[in-house]
């Protein structure tokens, strides 16, 4: 179903106590991912960790409360600054935990620093303490997240701005500078494709994370509804951008070729997490990336 021209390879880089994780580690692994012909890298996102790991709704959470998370879009441009060509994706930044307004500002300095290489991948966040912390309605986390993305269109593109929605609400604001890339930074929504994730998707989206413990035909039947709706709103279904997590084999070469079934339903960008390599050193793996990306044709950017 996927283009195999337009597939994309995300390295997934270290997050919290995972080796490689502190921001000069970062830096020089996004280098070598660039060099090395990987389409994109992407961060993930936590602001505070509670107690309450055992809350955690997709098995085991692997990190400590007091292990440290880099904030992804200060991280990210630190990374836009060391690179020239590399896509920067996160996956996902918790959206409800940012001012909306702040959130539209941050991503569009980012894509302009990084020449238009911003990629937003976005979600509603699990943790109730980090939405205590920060004085947020748990409860309306959806509502939030659907008015932020809103509210982000709108500052991107207008000038001056107004939008209405229950969470966010302002009129005639200017919002500069906007992004480079001419329909704004591109927004994947993460989660299961329930009626208010696919509405997301199709109105305010340009593409979908599924859910982790998402198997191959939930993925397959999820590309296939969301192309139809694109269809339906007048939008090409060949622009729908479906990122999923490799499956991981011992080597990356190993990794892309059992990754072909997820390309084979329609999944454009194969994100692969480097700790799940952690038996690979870090030379050999990026010796082994260039030629096996290489072969496989799938680091467009």
């Amino acid at each position: 179903m996927a283009d195999q021209r337009k597939v994309r390879v995300t390295l997934r880089l270290p997050i919290a106590s995972e080796p490689g994780s502190d921001p000069a580690s970062l830096i020089d692994l996004a280098r070598r991912a660039e060099a090395a012909g990987f389409g994109a890298v992407s961060l993930s996102d936590h602001v505070v960790m509670g107690p309450r790991a055992d809350r955690y709704p997709w098995g085991d959470f692997r990190f400590p409360p007091e292990a440290p998370w880099n904030e992804p879009l200060t991280m990210l441009t630190a990374i836009a600054a060391s690179t020239t060509g590399i896509q920067l994706t996160t996956g996902i930044v918790i959206v409800p935990l940012r001012p909306a307004v702040l959130l539209a500002k941050w991503a569009a300095t980012i894509d302009v620093v990084s020449n238009g290489r911003l990629e937003l991948g976005v979600g509603t966040g699990w943790q109730m303490e980090e939405f205590d912390a920060l004085g947020v309605d748990y409860s309306l986390r959806g509502q939030m997240l659907t008015d932020a993305i809103g509210a982000c269109r709108a500052l991107w593109t207008g000038s001056p701005a107004s939008f209405h929605s229950p969470t966010v609400d302002f009129d005639e604001i200017w919002c500069d500078p906007k992004p480079v890339q001419p329909n704004g930074v591109p927004v994947l929504f993460s989660g299961t494709l329930n009626q208010r994730n696919k509405t997301r998707i199709v109105e305010l989206g340009d593409g979908w994370i599924p859910i982790m413990t998402e198997r191959r035909p939930g993925i397959a039947a999820g590309v296939q509804q969301l192309r139809e709706l694109f269809e339906a709103a007048g939008r090409d279904p060949g622009d729908l951008r479906v990122r999923s997590t490799a499956r991981v084999g011992s080597t990356i070469s190993e990794t892309l070729e059992k990754s072909q079934a997820l390309v084979d339903v329609g999944v454009n960008d194969i994100d692969v997490p480097l700790s799940a390599l952690h038996q690979v050193g870090v030379d050999d793996f990026f010796a082994d990336a260039q030629s096996a990306l290489k072969e496989a044709g799938w680091a467009s950017r």
